[in-house]
């Protein structure tokens, strides 16, 4: 069982050099949550985010996939994301909408929708997905990535089919939510290239809160 006192303990206190988690979770109300099609770039965005803000960085994925790629129970997950999302101020990334998208979007004040086409997608996820395995560089919790996921056309066992065949249902979605009146208190900002990412966060000011 997943030792959410723990893991909760380790996200407030961690700190990055030039982050100051301590001092922005007391300064800032930015909740921001980053979503898109595996493989645009959610969490090099977040990180981004993060440190341009000073606000810690909620990798979903990080959480989800315990040891062997096992994964957290529902209960276990919607838990931890519950106490980590209650602080002041954090930037989230991943979808997991049937899971805790619910929890996330209700203490959310902004969503970064990364909808970049698919082809770019697909051409990020096979070179991310190949380095991953020839670096044998550890993700989450000692898992790498594994070779079949160049190779098999499951989606349940290769994220480059995963985000071949979520592309359109995750555009459909996101297009769905932003006309949803139950997410009018999110601000919804739609990034369509790696451009408007940059521009997005080069002009987030880390002493500003949103309207």
């Amino acid at each position: 069982m997943l030792d959410i006192a723990a893991v909760v303990r380790d996200w407030v206190v961690r700190r990055r050099p030039g982050n100051p988690v301590d001092n922005a979770l007391v300064g800032s109300t930015r909740r921001i949550s980053v979503v898109g099609t595996s493989g645009s770039g959610k969490s090099s965005l977040a990180r981004r985010i993060s440190l341009q803000l000073g606000i810690p960085h909620i990798e979903l994925d990080a959480l989800y996939h315990q040891a062997d790629w096992t994964q957290l129970p529902d209960k276990e997950f919607r838990a931890v994301v519950t106490e980590l999302i209650a602080q002041p101020g954090w930037v989230a990334d991943g979808n997991y909408r049937s899971k805790v998208g619910d929890l996330v979007w209700a203490r959310a004040d902004t969503v970064i929708w990364f909808d970049l086409p698919r082809p770019l997608v697909m051409a990020q996820i096979v070179k991310r997905t190949l380095g991953r395995a020839l670096a044998r560089r550890e993700l989450w919790n000692g898992n790498r990535e594994r070779w079949t996921n160049l190779f098999s056309l499951d989606p349940e066992q290769s994220v480059i089919m995963w985000a071949w065949t979520t592309h359109a249902k995750n555009r459909a979605q996101y297009l769905t939510a932003q006309a949803d009146p139950v997410y009018g208190h999110i601000e919804f900002v739609r990034v369509r290239s790696h451009r408007e990412a940059a521009a997005f966060v080069a002009g987030l000011d880390m002493h500003s809160k949103p309207a």
